[in-house]
């Protein structure tokens, strides 16, 4: 796919997906109605301004390494070859990961319970599509290339260093 369209494309989705996991579902839940009395008060919301920015700086990352690879993180208009770049080589699914950091921090800024209940959905249902999708996906399509990866990159809590592929031997 053409870097421009996989960017029309890219950007798009970043707007429906992400937009409706961390914009419209938590507005639809909260109505962005703070909770007057929160314990530790601004601190606490200083934390889940914190987690919010943490939580989108990898997953819009990710869409633009979906991008420089030549495809999009849709399932349906995958890239040719394993994106193991940015902070992909952090987490195995920093998109996911990040969009829950978002939703937990905007559980915190608006002292919500609820929100909290959303995010483990939020973190449930990639899990199960990790699980019986994209894993059997990538393995099928990269084989060893991805069973290397997934042996060194955890899925769901970040390395502490980046990981770097090891160059393959002829």
């Amino acid at each position: 796919m053409r870097r421009p369209s996989a960017a029309a494309l890219s950007a798009g989705f970043f707007l429906v997906a992400p937009g409706t996991v961390v914009g419209l579902i938590p507005w639809l839940i909260t109505r962005w109605r703070w909770r007057p009395e929160l314990p530790g008060g601004v601190a606490i919301r200083v934390v889940g301004a914190v987690l919010v920015a943490a939580g989108l700086l990898p997953a819009g990352s990710a869409f633009v390494e979906f991008v420089k690879a030549g495809g999009t993180p849709i399932p349906l208009a995958p890239t040719d070859r394993l994106v193991v770049s940015g902070f992909n080589r952090y987490v195995r699914n920093p998109m996911y990961v990040g969009l829950l950091l978002a939703v937990v921090g905007q559980a915190l800024i608006f002292g919500q319970a609820r929100l909290l209940v959303y995010a483990a959905a939020v973190w449930i249902a990639p899990a199960a599509f990790v699980h019986w999708y994209e894993e059997p996906t990538l393995t099928r399509r990269f084989g060893t290339e991805y069973e290397a990866y997934r042996a060194a990159v955890p899925a769901w809590w970040p390395r502490i260093h980046p990981w770097t592929p090891q160059p393959e031997r002829n």
